[in-house]
């Protein structure tokens, strides 16, 4: 992410390009897009402005229960986009090593795969499985949106202790066998599973 900072200027205005790259048909508000990439609306306002600009996005009526208000939509028609997308949804949104000490934050953690956006297979069942035991769920769910904030996208994850994972495993549960038997990659193998 520091890499595509310095080329495009900010971290919050990469944050914001990936997001809607990654939800094209989605209207967007300054508020959304505030909470999603954890930015402050202030700077978000100032990047959308830029980004509109160019034309990478356009401005739509976002119908909300009670009201309406202006959002933002991705402009399909942007003639850069194709390049774009190629550039910033297929580069890795995270080093292993960075996810390796993410996550470790949260517990013992025995085993983390990495699959669907991580390894640009938009086709998996998940993008994360981690096993591991002592992890608090809102510190497992914080994370988890900490990473939708860098990444753009909200994320599909599973989590398991490592005894029901290997519960699971002798089962052949099919969330996990789903994960391990098409295209994914362990960042972190403390249970040696192949």
């Amino acid at each position: 992410m520091e890499t595509l900072s310095k080329l495009f200027g900010s971290e919050n205005k990469v944050k914001i390009m990936r997001l809607f790259l990654f939800n094209p048909e989605k209207v967007f508000d300054i508020k959304d897009i505030s909470e999603r990439i954890q930015a402050d609306p202030t700077k978000v306002r100032k990047e959308m402005s830029i980004l509109e600009k160019t034309g990478l996005v356009k401005r739509r009526m976002l119908q909300k229960k009670k009201s309406s208000s202006q959002g933002y939509i991705l402009d399909t028609q942007f003639s850069y986009l194709l390049p774009l997308q190629n550039f910033l949804i297929n580069i890795e949104p995270l080093h292993p090593k960075e996810i390796i000490r993410k996550i470790s934050k949260l517990g013992s953690i025995k085993l983390i795969v990495t699959a669907g956006v991580f390894i640009q297979e938009p086709e998996s069942r998940a993008d994360l499985l981690i096993v591991g035991d002592g992890v608090k769920k809102m510190a497992l769910e914080n994370m988890m949106k900490t990473l939708e904030s860098e990444i753009g996208k909200e994320l599909r994850y599973a989590y398991f202790t490592a005894e029901d994972f290997k519960y699971r495993l002798s089962m052949c549960d099919k969330l996990t066998r789903d994960i391990l038997d098409y295209p994914h990659r362990k960042v972190l193998n403390k249970l040696g599973v192949i």
